[in-house]
């Protein structure tokens, strides 16, 4: 082993290699016995496309370039995509990116192309679609309907609506038929019974979020295709419902988190409310994306569930029993999507040594496998980091969950007595978490001798609503701490060099970072990614619909504790940071968008202080990168900040300029 100081190992993960390899398989279903599931382009400007999976075990693009299978409903968007059969084969509905619109479109026929099925809307955002159910007898697809009614970001509407399959609504708003009264500001899609004779779905209201309270509501479907009665029947102001589904027998199924956890519930015909697997762990999460699944029920009275504790598992439920059967494998992390057909099921799910990947459980035989989208090792995986889940002790004796991951090369090592540097990575949301699985942008850092640790804050999801409530008026405060507690415990045991540390954050996680950085001195510079740094301005009216509330909770009542809102933004104290910084924004974003960067620069430049920083702004980029070429810029941009500040020299990689 030969001894290079930390951060100035080769490596074979490339900022290319990571950035092709970026993003996962979303959205499955089943077709007939086909698999089908969205998956991402990096290098076809960022698109995700439609894949299905032969009955011979051959994949093939569903939509060439230029289609982009993705919905821009609460901007993060849904479901995108549905499938039913017509005599000639398979009939898809999907949204597209670029305009919004509903498409239908039958691969095989001949000379077949997408045709347009919704109109466009000059209104601000337009109409946008979400979580389609394709009603091929009905001749009609139902869905969500985003409406925006003027230029605002919250000039907006929301209801159930079915757009006929024969494209008379592709030039004639009033030919999409509303089928919910409007009466909640967010709605997912329908879910019908067995018979087709009622509905369920979930609505909420500011300044709620969906993991704050929701309503699941059923409504009766008329002769006539209208929904009618519509009531609810469980939900509430402080009860989150997450999902609701029907059993084949007609028993309304629900994630609830009545109890602080979200667990699986049965509406009996008499309507009472059955426990079916009373546990302190989840079979839910934050509804992020309208039509998000953890539980799908099954012919025979099983459900296929994505629960767990800190991490999420593939299983089965038998209801009777409450007993529950975990697939077994490499996995460590199942994401919100679950199809079900016969004894099959399919999620996608992810290991701490393979990326995401598609896998059907037997329900019948318990065997898992491998059916999509196969994890296959880009390098040699003695590369690959060897994380470890850790629980650290924060203010006042506070548990912090974490994953960290030390420097690993195969042919390196430090000399002795050096300690490596640390990057703090913090999640966004902040209503969410980060799992354990490979991220070869982690092993880009770590395989060169940078140490990551992943935070799981207090107000992080996966831990009961106790442990997320605690961000409840202390955004900027108890997620601060929190990642500083972690980053000192590893300094002090001498696992992290004490003057190398680093924070780095994308969104939620880029407020983070920004205020470790004007709030604390534990590190020596940050990479801040297309953060909120303004809170006054990005809650009174910068941002998009759906999080326009959240700092409500987040923060307090923008009405009665405006004071705190200006005393916790970093663009309000731009004279506390000393630390260098890389600031990383798209310009495309409208949920953090770039006048949050502009104005915390500007006034950074009034203070007259020379902080070393870089600031990099890409076009045709929103929120969250997508394209390979910005990923390899900002991973690149990152290390030679690190580079610069920590003292080393890693091979290969360009300077980054920094404003002096």
């Amino acid at each position: 082993m030969e001894a290079l100081a930390y951060g100035s190992w080769p490596s074979p993960v490339s900022a290319a290699l990571a950035a092709a390899h970026d993003g996962n398989p979303e959205f499955v279903g089943f077709v007939g016995d086909e698999v089908w599931w969205t998956e991402p382009r990096p290098a076809e400007a960022g698109r995700r496309t439609l894949v299905r999976r032969r009955a011979d075990g051959t994949e093939e693009v569903v939509l060439p370039a230029p289609w982009n299978v993705r919905s821009r409903v609460i901007e993060y968007g849904g479901h995108p995509w549905a499938v039913g059969h017509r005599p000639g084969g398979p009939l898809v509905v999907f949204v597209n990116f670029a305009d919004q619109r509903l498409y239908a479109y039958e691969p095989g026929t001949p000379d077949a192309a997408p045709r347009a099925l919704t109109p466009v809307s000059p209104a601000g955002g337009g109409l946008r679609w979400a979580d389609p159910l394709l009603l091929a007898e009905r001749g009609e697809v139902w869905c969500v309907l985003e409406e925006f009614t003027g230029d605002g970001p919250t000039d907006v509407r929301r209801v159930l609506a079915a757009v006929p399959l024969d494209g008379s609504a592709a030039d004639d708003r009033h030919a999409v038929r509303e089928l919910s009264d409007g009466r909640h500001r967010f709605v997912t899609g329908p879910r019908l019974s067995p018979d087709g004779r009622r509905a369920a779905w979930l609505g909420w209201d500011h300044p709620r979020m969906p993991w704050d309270g929701t309503e699941l509501l059923v409504a009766d479907v008329t002769d006539a295709g209208t929904l009618g009665g519509a009531r609810p029947v469980a939900g509430g102001p402080d009860e989150s419902v997450a999902q609701a589904d029907w059993a084949p027998d007609g028993t309304l199924l629900y994630a609830s988190d009545r109890t602080g956890w979200w667990n699986l519930y049965r509406l009996g015909g008499d309507g009472g409310h059955v426990a079916l697997c009373p546990r302190e762990e989840e079979f839910g999460g934050p509804l992020w994306r309208i039509g998000q699944r953890w539980f799908a029920p099954l012919d025979g009275g099983l459900i296929a569930v994505v629960h767990g504790r800190g991490a999420t598992a593939l299983g089965i439920l038998d209801p009777d029993t409450g007993d529950v059967v975990d697939a077994a494998g490499p996995w460590t992390e199942f994401t919100a999507t679950l199809a079900v057909h016969g004894t099959r099921v399919v999620g996608i799910g992810a290991g701490p040594r393979s990326g995401y990947e598609v896998v059907e459980l037997d329900a019948r035989t318990g065997r898992a496998r491998v059916i999509g989208s196969a994890h296959h090792d880009p390098v040699d995986p003695a590369y690959y980091p060897s994380p470890r889940t850790r629980t650290f002790t924060g203010p006042g004796g506070r548990e912090i969950h974490a994953h960290v991951h030390p420097p690993h090369h195969p042919g390196h090592v430090a000399p002795d007595g050096e300690l490596p540097p640390y990057v703090v990575w913090v999640h966004g949301g902040p209503t969410s978490r980060t799992p354990l699985v490979l991220d070869l942008e982690i092993a880009y850092f770590t395989s060169r001798g940078i140490g990551v640790a992943e935070v799981n804050y207090g107000g992080s999801t996966g831990y009961g609503r106790q442990y997320r409530n605690r961000l409840r008026e202390q955004w900027g405060v108890v997620d601060v701490e929190d990642c500083a507690a972690v980053a000192r415990a590893l300094a002090d045991e001498g696992t992290a060099d004490p003057s190398r540390l680093a924070v780095r954050g994308g969104s939620a996680g880029g407020w983070t970072a920004a205020a470790s950085l004007t709030t604390t001195d534990v590190y020596a510079c940050g990479t801040i990614l297309y953060p909120i740094l303004d809170l006054a301005g990005w809650g009174a009216g910068e941002t998009h619909d759906f999080e326009s509330q959240y700092l409500e909770t987040l923060v307090g009542p923008l009405a009665e504790v405006r004071e705190r809102y200006v005393e916790r933004s970093p663009a309000e104290h731009a004279e506390r940071i000393d630390a260098p910084f890389l600031l990383l924004q798209g310009l495309d974003d409208v949920i953090c968008p770039p006048a949050q960067c502009e104005r915390f620069l500007a006034r950074l430049a009034e203070t007259g202080r020379r902080v070393p920083h870089a600031y990099i702004a890409f076009e045709g980029e929103g929120h969250g990168f997508r394209r390979a070429e910005t990923t390899v810029r900002v991973l690149e941009g990152e290390l030679s900040l690190y580079a610069q500040m920590f003292g080393f020299n890693p091979p290969g990689i360009p300077t980054l300029e920094l404003d002096r």
